[in-house]
């Protein structure tokens, strides 16, 4: 139940962000909210993260719905039933849902926050973008700090319980 509950709250606030922003502003522009850090900007970004393989909306669109069945179907494989996996499942369902959304409906990804300083500019992204980041990100790190995490049990071929 927490899954799906954060599922579709990252996924309303994903979309309800992305759509104050096409409300407010023209693709493009944008207001500084923190001068020489941070700005809201609309960008239409065609691509998946960083604008890369920009144009192929069809080609992300089929990526997303089989990535969503694959973490979905085989999710017992490498999750589990910890409230930090349930929240990270959480988070990258919510994430590719959001973003799937923009690619169906408007054949591109709004993406609105804007961070730079001096030279050096992050591409714009969104909460979508920030929910899929934050769920790999719990996911990676209790890979490495859970001695039951499920990636480290691959070798094991023994069944549970039973001493190898």
């Amino acid at each position: 139940m927490l899954v799906l509950l954060l599922s579709i709250a990252v996924t309303v606030l994903d979309q309800y962000t992305k759509d104050l922003v096409m409300g407010r502003f023209l693709p493009g522009e944008g207001v500084p909210v923190i001068p020489g850090f941070f700005n809201l900007v609309y960008v239409r970004n065609t691509g998946a993260a960083w604008g890369m393989l920009g144009g192929l909306t069809g080609w992300l669109v089929v990526f997303s719905i089989l990535m969503l069945l694959v973490i979905v179907i085989f999710r017992r494989s490498f999750l589990n039933d910890t409230l930090t996996h349930r929240f990270a499942f959480g988070f990258m369902i919510g994430g590719i849902v959001g973003n799937l959304i923009d690619r169906v409906r408007l054949q591109y990804v709004v993406d609105f926050l804007d961070f730079h300083a001096g030279v050096h500019h992050f591409p714009a992204f969104n909460v979508a973008d920030s929910a899929i980041c934050i769920g790999v990100g719990l996911y990676m790190i209790t890979a490495f700090l859970t001695s039951s995490h499920p990636l480290r049990d691959l070798g094991n071929h023994e069944p549970p319980g039973k001493p190898g």
